[in-house]
């Protein structure tokens, strides 16, 4: 695997993507003042001009959305990386009690001395049999490493290396903080959108306000800006994920350890074991394998088979999701 190709690749996408996002924000702007301007010129008689202000107050109004939709949606992350996982039902890790945890905290360890930060804290979802994991926190000092049962009791030692090289990937990159923050874009953009359906909605006797055509109006133009910002913060989001690839191989020096834990989902995913999306939403787009696909334009993860492709540079098949501590190494990097 070419990994400090794919990094680079990645990063550059990554910063296209996001001036779209930025771009995304302004064309919504300008589409509410054309939207309401327009609605102005049909409802006033005699059209001879705008009321004072008209334009500075609807920018105003749609950034107060957009930016307060930002505000709540990040706040709910506030209080730490614990505090978010354990809302996914994750508990800290037992080391002295299971060997297997133990495993878990000794290679999150290992790998923060390698990367030269400090330890985030290893948790555990012990209810889940898939193979999964995330990591989240604003910083360092409140990250948090979580993996599932599953992947404790089917990975090897190189592949839950791997998998937690992985999550390591996404604590040093930022991308945590980068998904909150789109995600409240995002959520603005949506809140955008509310206002022009609230103002559209008829009243107990069926009618409609005086509000109705300019409602419509911020509907269209903020239902295109949601769907256009959810778009590109996927797309953002799925080039994260080939950028913690890459970067996993290049800490573990190996594609059979993230290789191998990728084949092992694609094995249970044949078997139809799978993480279910209910209770993990606020982790959703965190996750090593994304939950519930969806469609091609909102899906936070690329497809498995192109990660795995990417990796070993072919295709390969799944492998049977069980723990095999003596797998041959036929196609280590070196």
């Amino acid at each position: 695997m070419r990994f400090f190709e794919w990094q680079e690749t990645a990063r550059a996408n990554t910063l296209r993507l996001l001036l779209l996002f930025g771009l995304t924000v302004l064309a919504l702007l300008l589409g509410v003042n054309a939207a309401l301007a327009l609605s102005w010129r049909l409802v006033s008689a005699g059209f001879s001009g705008y009321p004072a202000y008209f334009f500075s107050v609807n920018t105003a109004v749609t950034l107060l959305f957009v930016l307060g939709g930002w505000w709540l949606e990040t706040s709910t992350l506030q209080g730490g990386g614990e505090k978010l996982a354990r809302r996914a039902g994750a508990r800290e890790a037992w080391p002295a009690s299971r060997e297997a945890e133990q495993r878990l905290c000794h290679i999150v360890s290992e790998l923060a001395i390698a990367a030269s930060m400090k330890p985030p804290q290893p948790m555990v979802l012990d209810r889940e049999e898939c193979i999964n994991a995330f990591a989240t926190g604003w910083d360092e000092d409140d990250a948090v490493v979580a993996v599932t049962q599953g992947a404790l009791d089917s990975l090897s030692r190189d592949e839950l290396q791997g998998l937690v090289a992985h999550e390591f990937s996404h604590l040093l990159e930022g991308d945590t903080r980068l998904n909150m923050r789109l995600a409240g874009m995002v959520f603005g953009l949506e809140m955008v959108f509310n206002l022009g359906r609230s103002m559209c909605e008829r009243d107990d006797d069926g009618n409609r306000s005086l509000l109705a055509l300019p409602g419509f109006a911020i509907k269209v133009t903020g239902s295109l800006g949601w769907l256009a910002g959810r778009a590109l913060k996927a797309a953002v989001s799925r080039q994260r994920e080939f950028l913690a690839d890459a970067r996993a191989v290049q800490f573990t020096r190996s594609k059979d350890g993230l290789g191998g834990v990728l084949r092992k989902v694609a094995g249970q995913q044949a078997q139809g074991i799978s993480m279910p999306r209910n209770g993990y939403c606020a982790v959703q787009h965190m996750l090593l394998v994304e939950a519930d696909a969806g469609t091609r334009w909102f899906a936070s993860h690329p497809p498995l088979a192109e990660r795995i492709r990417r990796i070993y540079g072919r295709p390969m098949s799944a492998l049977p999701p069980r723990r095999d501590e003596a797998v041959t190494r036929v196609d280590a990097i070196f």
